[in-house]
């Protein structure tokens, strides 16, 4: 969520739903420091997921045009093996990309569908970048 928020591709409300969905005071009706959680009813709990998984889906969603730019980033600065800061595609792509910026699988999946042709077709590495770029689908998908 810090990088969408940084680049823009999160509205304001979806940041305030995010917010109050992990209000403290709703936290700590809820659940409790031991681990346990607190809800009176199955539904009660059901509803409370939901909500959650909604809210999640929604930054999500609002974060792809986000990962696409850094994944884009990333393909641009990583095509050749001599100047970057691994030689082999696959730790190139798991330190540089993944545990750089945090990505989560569904993140990895975005970038792994994310059409590396329209935007590098007539780059003069695009060989390299596609090489890249079919490593981490390999690799992650």
């Amino acid at each position: 969520m810090r990088y969408a928020a940084v680049a823009g591709s999160v509205t304001a409300g979806a940041v305030t739903t995010a917010s109050a969905s992990v209000d403290a005071a709703d936290r700590n009706e809820t659940a409790h420091p031991n681990g346990n959680i607190f809800f009176s009813t199955q539904a009660a709990l059901d509803i409370k997921i939901r909500e959650i998984l909604r809210i999640v889906d929604e930054i999500q969603t609002h974060s792809v045009p986000t990962i696409q730019r850094c994944y884009a980033g990333f393909l641009l600065d990583s095509n050749d093996p001599d100047d970057r800061e691994y030689s082999e595609d696959t730790d190139q792509i798991r330190e540089v990309l993944i545990h750089a910026h945090y990505f989560s699988q569904k993140d990895i999946e975005i970038c792994a569908a994310h059409d590396i042709s329209v935007e590098f077709s007539t780059h003069s590495h695009f060989s390299d970048i596609q090489t890249l770029h079919q490593t981490l689908r390999s690799t992650y998908t």
